[in-house]
């Protein structure tokens, strides 16, 4: 993994557990139960920049490795096994 990525990944990781405990104590609290989805909602976000970031690094080094040493088949296969777990990606933003 590029280090660039790995730290990107790594940050994003730590805020969304540490805005995971602060939604269990929202439940736990028993706080208006909209407030609490806003925030779920946030967290999913943040997941899928978690996502974006994985799946940027694995196009810029695996996918690319394997375009390189002619392996286009292999790269369709890992492509198409990548999305499946990112069908919804939002475009990236700025």
């Amino acid at each position: 993994m590029k280090p660039e990525h790995k730290t990107s990944a790594v940050n994003r990781l730590k805020t969304v557990r540490g805005h995971i405990d602060a939604v269990l104590g929202m439940v736990e609290d028993e706080r208006y139960c909209p407030d609490i989805m806003k925030q779920v909602s946030a967290l999913q976000g943040s997941l899928e920049g978690v996502n974006r970031v994985l799946l940027q690094n694995h196009i810029e080094t695996c996918v690319l490795d394997h375009v390189k040493e002619g392996r286009t088949e292999q790269v369709v296969e890992e492509l198409m096994e990548t999305l499946r777990y990112a069908p919804d990606l939002p475009p990236r933003k700025g």
